[in-house]
Order: structure tokens, then C-alpha cells, then sequence
């Protein structure tokens, strides 16, 4: 892996923790899931680098390295610091990635700040345009009384929730689809979280309606999706984005469970160098 440079104290009143491999290539941010953290983009970001671009991931507020403050875990505080991140830095010409909840930060983002530093977006496994089942968006695949059960299983018995639901983020049909070392790794990621992130952050992924925000987005898109994700249904999530982004592309990765990212890395790079390289 190339030579991190960290970066700290850049945001008024929350610190995050930014890794940066540097050099002169195209930026691309890569936005993690919940409950993790930047290192979950391990087998990403030294594909990525290789090929010549800057990388930078970072964690999310409340995870990982990142400082815990006691609010903030809705999308428009999130896109704000990711809005704080880029100009900071100063990059231009970039591409966002956002997994999972991350997602819903690069819709967030080009809402409120447009997309003037933007050379694209990359939606891959992630949560818009809207997974929670209501009366006015039916294809949401996420019913109210699911939404309760994750948020009362986080709160009651945090160690047994994570064991079971990085078990589901890396499975189909009830099979792992890493290995035992790659699942620790994850586990071990959400114990850095803050029980309070945790909790608002699933809130704001499960909750948030993106679908005001999608039209807003122009530049170059791919969605990227597992085809058995059981955590965010392809069918509920990506090919709706897919389906509102005129022009944007897809690609479902046959037999990929949400952590698609790693169980498939090696397709997952592929496509996402070749939409890079567009």
C-alpha cells in the first residue's frame, strides 16, 4: 500500500480521522458503511492507487478513529463534513464512492453543495433512494417494524447484533461468502463505534428519503450492487437509483451479498477502475 499521510484537526468541531494516499492522480473518496470505518476499504484502496488515483477515505463521525460527539448523525451534519473534508483538502475533479450508508452522504452532498468539484459518483450497495416501507414509497424494502427490531437489538444486546449482522452482511442464503479472518476484521470495526453514532446513524440510513436529492445528481454515475444483497435489496435500492439517474450505469455482481466489496473484490475493482477510467 502506498505511504498514508493522516490528516487531523481540519473540522471546526469534530475531528476526523482522514487517510490520504496522495499524489498528483484523480481524487476519489471512498465513504464506508455503517457500522465500520475507512478500513473497510482494505482491498480497495491499493487497486485504486495502483492505477494512478488519489485516495482518501476517512471515518464517519462517531466510528472508527474519528472523534464521538454526542449529535450530528443525520445525513445533513454527514454531508457536511464531507463537504468540510473536500474543501479542506482542496480537491477538485473527484469521485465519490459511497457503500451502503455512504451512499446517502454523496446524495446528500450534491443536494446541498452541488457537484462543482465533481468528476463522478458511485453508489455501490448502497441506501437510496428510500428503504423504509411507507404508504408513499411501497418498494421500500425496509417495513417499519424492521426498522424497530434492528435499532431494539442494537440497543439491548450490542456484541450478539453485531455478530449477526456482519454475518448477514457477508452472506447469501445463510453461506458466508468470506473467510473467517475477513469477517473479524469487520466485526472488529464495529466495536469502534460509538453506541450513540451507531444508533443514530442506523436511524438515519434506515429513515432518510433520498428521492429529492437524485435528480440534483448529472455527472457520470455507476451503481453497484451484489444481486443477493439481503441487508439492501438491489431491487428496492440500486436499480431505483439506477432507474432515476438518466444515464448512469449498473452492474450487479452475480451472486454478491451486500459486503460485496470484499467477498467480491476483485470484480468490484474492475468495474469501478473501468468507470474511472471513462
Amino acid at each position: 500500500m502506498a505511504e498514508i499521510t493522516a490528516h487531523h484537526g481540519l473540522f471546526k468541531d469534530t475531528n476526523l480521522h482522514v487517510d490520504d494516499t496522495g499524489g498528483p492522480g484523480r481524487p476519489v473518496v471512498l465513504i464506508h458503511g455503517w457500522p465500520l470505518s475507512g478500513e473497510s476499504w482494505k482491498l480497495q484502496v491499493p487497486a485504486l492507487a495502483a492505477a494512478g488515483h488519489r485516495v482518501i477515505t476517512y471515518d464517519r463521525r462517531g466510528f472508527g478513529r474519528s472523534d464521538k460527539p454526542r449529535g450530528g448523525y443525520e445525513y445533513d451534519t454527514l454531508a457536511e463534513d464531507l463537504h468540510h473534508l473536500l474543501t479542506q483538502l482542496e480537491l477538485t475533479d473527484v469521485v465519490l464512492v459511497g457503500f451502503s450508508m455512504g451512499g446517502g452522504e454523496v446524495a446528500r452532498y450534491v443536494a446541498r453543495y452541488g457537484q462543482e468539484r465533481l468528476r463522478g459518483v458511485v453508489f455501490a450497495s448502497a441506501v437510496p433512494p428510500y428503504l423504509a416501507r411507507t404508504d408513499d414509497n411501497p418498494e421500500g424494502p425496509l417495513p417499519a417494524e424492521k426498522a424497530e427490531e434492528l435499532a431494539a437489538g442494537l440497543r439491548d444486546d450490542e456484541s450478539t447484533f453485531y455478530d449477526t449482522f456482519v454475518t448477514d452482511f457477508f452472506s447469501v442464503d445463510g453461506e458466508l461468502k468470506v473467510t473467517q479472518e475477513q469477517w473479524r476484521e469487520a466485526r472488529a470495526l464495529c466495536d469502534e463505534a460509538d453506541p450513540r453514532a451507531a444508533l443514530g446513524c442506523l436511524a438515519a440510513w434506515a429513515g432518510t428519503d433520498f428521492r429529492g436529492d437524485l435528480p440534483a445528481i448529472t455527472v457520470p454515475t455507476l451503481v453497484i450492487h451484489g444481486d443477493s444483497d439481503a441487508t439492501v435489496p438491489y431491487e428496492g435500492s440500486g436499480e431505483r437509483v439506477h432507474a432515476a439517474i438518466p444515464g448512469s450505469e449498473a452492474h450487479v455482481v452475480a451472486g454478491g451479498p451486500h459486503g460485496v466489496n470484499v467477498s467480491h473484490a476483485e470484480e468490484w475493482n474492475r468495474v469501478v477502475l473501468e468507470f474511472l477510467a471513462r
